[in-house]
């Protein structure tokens, strides 16, 4: 196997379980272990307003990563001596853009922005990755973790 097969193997290895871990779910039905068997705050209200937002992804550079590596696996088959060489590192620079632009956009979701009247009077509102069908006027459980997280359930 020659280096430039090695390297796109290696690219496509590191694409195939870095990614994954970047589609964490932030529903109010999805526990991480760390959240598990961990007591929670039980509130209840009505939802006065829901608004569809967007939560934004974010990029750890392992797309840049993969994605440059590619692109200059790619640019280096293009021309020869100084060319090569061009091509190689613009390769390289298209492929840090599109990696990142790529891990950014597949952590990108749709969401629900629900504000909330508690039985106590207390006015809140909470972001959470849409997950039911909720509706103004909906009696709804809000769990707040120890660690400042809230849900919201029905």
């Amino acid at each position: 196997m020659n280096l430039e097969k090695k390297i796109i193997f290696l690219a496509v290895f590191c694409a195939l379980f870095i990614f994954p871990g970047c589609g964490t779910s932030q529903t109010g039905k999805v526990y991480t272990q760390g959240q598990a068997q961990k007591s929670l705050d039980v509130y209840y209200g009505t939802i006065i307003e829901l608004r569809e937002v967007t939560i934004q992804g974010s990029s750890s550079g392992a797309g840049a990563v993969v994605g440059g590596v590619a692109g200059g696996v790619v640019g280096s088959t293009i021309g020869s001596g100084r060319g090569r060489t061009l091509a190689t590192v613009g390769g390289a620079l298209a492929g840090v853009a599109a990696g990142s632009a790529v891990e950014k956009k597949s952590g990108t979701k749709a969401a629900m922005e629900f504000t909330i009247e508690l039985d106590n009077g207390r006015m809140m509102a909470v972001v959470q990755e849409a997950d039911g069908h909720y509706r103004v006027g909906d009696r709804v459980r809000l769990l707040q973790g120890g660690d400042g997280t809230w849900r919201v359930r029905q």
